[in-house]
């Protein structure tokens, strides 16, 4: 797995590159200081996984993960943030970011979240996923009158069977594959194949979108 890490702080990349470098089967491609340096930096260094920082001087990193996503057969793209930025990692998320990482995150998880990415499995558990999403809530109250994002929501989502739209749900509550197969009594394979089935009719990139569709749409 080729991970390109992107972010301002010459020691937060050195402490990336040491934590993910040594390991057999990921590799440190390359590094970017700024979100306007990924385009070039992803055409020459082809990675699976880019870890991306929010905050940086000249292009952003929710701009450039916008910019990314955009584009044919990009990369996964994960987040680094802290948690007072929720409102940006909700944008990530909707730009199509598999996830985030607080800057804080143990060495042992940021390879766990990588390999988890790389392999198509978004990085917001439940807790994190209940956190977001009430912060977002409560800091943005639904206004008085038709709100648009909803009705998307809900006109996408009516679309479903009813079997798709109790995976959609357990994915906005951020349970993982082996969760929903306990809940819903479906073997794990079946839960993957209903995840790719719910990207492609909904025409979203991953499993956090098909989170925050549910969310729109007040579900959970």
């Amino acid at each position: 797995m080729r991970v390109l890490i992107v972010d301002d702080d010459a020691l937060v990349r050195a402490g990336l590159s040491m934590i993910l470098g040594g390991l057999p089967d990921l590799t440190v491609v390359g590094e970017a200081a700024d979100g306007g340096e990924v385009p070039a930096a992803v055409a020459a260094y082809a990675p699976d996984v880019v870890l991306m920082d929010i905050r940086m001087p000249r292009v952003d990193g929710l701009t450039a993960t916008e910019a990314l996503r955009a584009q044919p057969h990009p990369p996964e793209v994960l987040v680094l943030t802290t948690f007072d930025a929720d409102e940006q990692v909700l944008r990530a998320l909707r730009a199509g970011a598999a996830g985030f990482l607080l800057k804080d995150t143990p060495p042992a998880e940021i390879v766990h979240a990588v390999r988890r990415v790389a392999a198509g499995e978004a990085t917001l558990s439940p807790t994190v996923t209940r956190t977001l999403i009430a912060h977002v809530t409560a800091a943005a109250p639904g206004p008085v009158g038709p709100d648009p994002r909803r009705e998307r929501a809900l006109r996408l989502l009516s679309g479903l069977s009813e079997r798709e739209r109790q995976v959609a749900v357990a994915l906005g509550r951020g349970q993982t594959n082996a969760e929903i197969a306990g809940e819903l009594f479906m073997s794990v394979a079946t839960v993957k194949a209903y995840v790719s089935r719910l990207l492609t009719r909904l025409d979203l990139n991953n499993r956090v979108q098909v989170a925050l569709l549910v969310h729109d749409a007040g579900l959970v």
